[in-house]
């Protein structure tokens, strides 16, 4: 049986996983700007082709892994590729169908921005919580997806 109503510890919960979560991003998106970097969304796409591996990925498996909706990640992809950070290939049995790969442009933009978004998450995280503290945020946090997974 689903609550029709939460309860005020749910909404108490809910608004400041929000407003931290966008504090976070904002505060993340801002130290990549200030280094002359792209956004987030670029690292997120170039990260998940590099995890991929030399085989890359189809375009509704990028979609699958990362935040953005589908449209967005089309036009992405579109800049990605115009400045040479990913390719497009073709699939061999689906004559439609493409493959998108990380070049090693790619990669290597990939390292400049974890560069600055690694010392963000250390800093608006790391040297704010402990490690229990971290851990036990990410155990809840993970009970939350949908569906439950553990990392």
């Amino acid at each position: 049986m689903t609550k029709t109503s939460p309860s005020p510890e749910a909404v108490t919960a809910w608004a400041r996983l929000m407003r931290v979560s966008r504090q976070l991003v904002e505060r993340t998106e801002g130290a990549l700007k200030a280094g002359g970097l792209p956004p987030l969304a670029w690292y997120d796409v170039l990260h998940e082709l590099a995890e991929a591996g030399e085989g890359g990925l189809r375009p509704f498996e990028l979609i699958d892994r990362v935040l953005l909706a589908q449209y967005g990640v089309s036009r992405l992809l579109a800049r990605l590729e115009e400045d040479g950070l990913v390719e497009k290939l073709p699939v061999s049995d689906d004559g439609r169908g493409q493959t998108v790969r990380i070049t090693s442009s790619g990669r290597d933009m990939r390292r400049r921005i974890w560069a600055v978004y690694g010392a963000s998450i250390a800093e608006l995280m790391g040297d704010r919580l402990s490690a229990e503290d971290l851990e036990m945020l990410a155990g809840l946090l993970g009970r939350l997806r949908d569906p439950p997974v553990t990392d």
